[in-house]
């Protein structure tokens, strides 16, 4: 289990879920759990953290997979079709003065990472370099002055023999970008995307270690990477994935999945924090491919963002890989006392030039030979700005990159039956990996009880059902109708997706008259009605089932796919004649369920949203739409039309987007199976 103490439901030893990214991992409940979202996201969370390199057992078993795990993380920090291997374009840079300082000058200077995207950047050189010298990455954290705040780091690096480079991030410094999407904006549509701002630090770095590596100053085969906070995870990422960097030092950058989730902290975290978590991986998983590379991994004990305990989780975790190289010297843990940041006295500041003097440089200094080391910021934030005269280039794209960084689908032409056949192949493969690969490998059992049943003055007969979708969760489905209690499947039946919030009766007046010719089934999934949560959650419920490689209505979905075989087991129900109704958030739901279903007959959708890629309240509150990366593949309209034979009905006035979906219909020669009406009544007297 770690050290980590689980802080949810007093202490939560729960039930993890089975992904399909990990090998299986099971724990016993002390009590009962069930419903709770809180306690769900930190089992799930525990288990991650449990089953991270759980199968990895010795060398080969790493070298078999580490190549298909160094993809996956590629892919999880958006970074797929980005040239991260071979010879990349020469990389532009723009010098835009010198400070010639005692011992060494500093070049300010900007460089084109991206067209359009540049990155601000001041480059400290050692004088008298006689032969090729190590050089260090420095990537800033979360400091609004950047360059300006972590000078002295660089300073220090250069007065020791090493060229260091130090960059801003796109969030802060000489150009406000954005890394808070999700936390402070509501941008939680970055999910939908695979985009995490992260990736886009990892490139900038990607192609500032290009910048040293053309340096004649510079010993290419000696290049290091550092930094705190943000600039600490980047320092995961960086050697992770660039095998250029032969020695990393990454400075209260991260904590394990199960301590950042059960202990909240979370909650204070940037946006880059975490990759787009498609597999179910943790920080170990990342701190593998590092590996056999001289590593340091440094954390404060009192550090608001990561508790010391959940840094030593992935310190113990990420040990066997080395020791599989026989290198466990590789892999270095310090610890200070102090708050978030290099100790209450600095103290890991001269641990990290030791590190990097040894690993780099080929010098054995100790600590106590370093001494203290000068923390001054000597020189104003003025004073090293790159961008001097006129500010950044006027085609700078630092402020909108999270628009283009990641390609998104455009729709498709599907004029004939072959190229509708093969998109739709291509979205459900994509989906069932990169989207829903969270659902549990192996289902629990349905275990479906009877829960009520009663019979009003009009005949309608009722029966309420539970079942088991996964583990931690017992939902209930409400059966209306005539003939409930006859042993022969008769009439069809339509099962209603209740809404989060919704009016007493909504759901009800919208499928008015339905009872009259079949069955009714009213369902509610986790998060609405009696297993709902407080509207003040849903924000850090929203971030959290990310950061586990799901989302509240990628869940939900599973929930109506098990819904609906609890459904087929219930004794009188017409299973080949099931529809589905639903509007607004849950009209979504209903469009992917039904599509990874592929028996429902019709499918109903009243005021459907007109795209994922849709801005939601800063407080999290409102619909959750997002599902990760479906917008690379597809968007709601494609997903409704995928459902392409079965009969489709727009309720009202769906948006413009659907065009497409009805064109679809059209040239596929079954425009009778699309029809839109203004009440469900009309399709039911039909």
């Amino acid at each position: 289990m770690g050290k980590v103490k689980l802080l949810v439901c007093f202490f939560i030893l729960g039930n993890a879920l089975v992904f399909s990214q990990v090998s299986d991992f099971k724990v016993a409940p002390n009590f009962d759990q069930t419903n709770n979202i809180r306690c769900y996201l930190s089992n799930v969370a525990s288990g991650i953290t449990q089953n991270a390199l759980k199968d990895i057992h010795n060398l080969t078993d790493w070298e078999k997979v580490r190549e298909e795990r160094y993809e996956q993380f590629c892919e999880m920090m958006g970074l797929q079709g980005k040239q991260l291997s071979g010879n990349r374009p020469a990389l532009k840079i723009t010098k835009t003065g010198v400070i010639q300082k005692e011992g060494y000058r500093i070049e300010k200077l900007y460089y084109e990472s991206l067209p359009g995207l540049y990155v601000p950047a001041n480059l400290y050189i050692p004088d008298g370099i006689k032969k090729p010298v190590p050089a260090i990455l420095y990537v800033c954290g979360h400091s609004h002055t950047q360059k300006h705040h972590y000078q002295a780091h660089a300073k220090n690096f250069a007065q020791n023999g090493f060229v260091c480079l130090i960059i801003e991030t796109i969030q802060r410094g000489e150009v406000k970008g954005e890394h808070l999407g999700q936390e402070s904006n509501g941008w939680f549509q970055w999910y939908s995307k695979g985009y995490n701002p992260g990736g886009v630090e990892i490139w900038n770095g990607i192609r500032g270690l290009d910048l040293l590596s053309k340096m004649p100053e510079v010993d290419k085969d000696k290049l290091g990477v550092t930094g705190i906070s943000g600039g600490g995870s980047q320092s995961w990422y960086l050697p992770a994935i660039d095998r250029r960097v032969k020695a990393a030092a990454a400075v209260a950058g991260a904590g394990s999945l199960e301590g950042q989730i059960t202990q909240k902290t979370i909650d204070d975290h940037c946006d880059c924090m975490m990759p787009i978590n498609t597999y179910g991986i943790d920080f170990s998983d990342i701190g593998a491919l590092i590996a056999p590379r001289p590593f340091m991994i440094a954390q404060t004990n009192r550090d608001l963002y990561y508790s010391l305990e959940s840094v030593h989780t992935l310190f113990e975790k990420i040990k066997p890989i080395y020791s599989f190289y026989r290198k466990s010297d590789n892999l270095i843990m310090k610890e200070a006392s102090g708050p978030h940041s290099y100790g209450s006295n600095e103290e890991l500041r001269p641990e990290i030039l030791s590190f990097f003097l040894k690993e780099l440089s080929g010098i054995n200094k100790s600590v106590e030979q370093i001494g203290e080391i000068d923390i001054t910021k000597e020189l104003s934030n003025d004073a090293l700005k790159a961008y001097t005269i006129s500010g950044p280039p006027k085609d700078d794209r630092t402020t909108t990159i999270q628009d283009s960084f990641v390609e998104l689908a455009s729709p498709p032409s599907t004029g004939n039956m072959a190229e509708f056949t093969n998109y739709k192949r291509e979205v459900v493969t994509f989906l069932k990996k990169k989207t829903f690969g969270a659902f549990p490998k192996q289902p629990v059992p349905l275990d479906i009880r009877s829960e009520f049943r009663a019979l009003d003055g009009s005949g309608t007969q009722r029966q309420d059902y539970s079942f088991v979708p996964e583990e931690g969760w017992r939902l209930k489905f409400s059966l209306r109708g005539r003939n409930l209690y006859d042993s022969i499947p008769s009439r069809p039946l339509l099962l209603v997706l209740r809404n989060p919030d919704e009016e007493r009766w909504s759901s009800e007046s919208m499928i008015a008259g339905a009872l009259k010719d079949m069955e009714v089934a009213y369902f509610e999934a986790r998060g609405i009605g009696e297993t709902g949560w407080s509207p003040s959650l849903q924000w850090h419920i929203r971030r959290s089932a990310a950061w586990t490689g799901r989302t509240i209505a990628s869940m939900r979905v599973y929930d109506v796919l098990r819904c609906l075989q609890a459904l087929r087991e219930i004794p009188g129900i017409n299973t080949k004649t099931i529809h589905i109704a639903a509007q607004g958030e849950m009209a979504v739901v209903a469009a992917y369920a039904a599509l990874l279903d592929g028996n429902v007959k019709t499918l109903l959708l009243k005021d459907p949203p007109a795209t994922q890629n849709v801005v939601s309240d800063p407080s999290g509150r409102g619909e959750a739409l997002e599902m990760l990366n479906s917008l690379r593949v597809t968007d709601i309209p494609q997903v409704v039309g995928l459902n392409f034979p079965n009969e489709l009905v727009m309720v009202g006035n769906p948006s413009s987007t659907f065009e497409w979906t009805k064109n679809l219909y059209s040239n596929l020669k079954m425009p009778d199976a699309y029809l839109q009406v203004d009440k469900i009544s009309q399709w039911v007297n039909k």
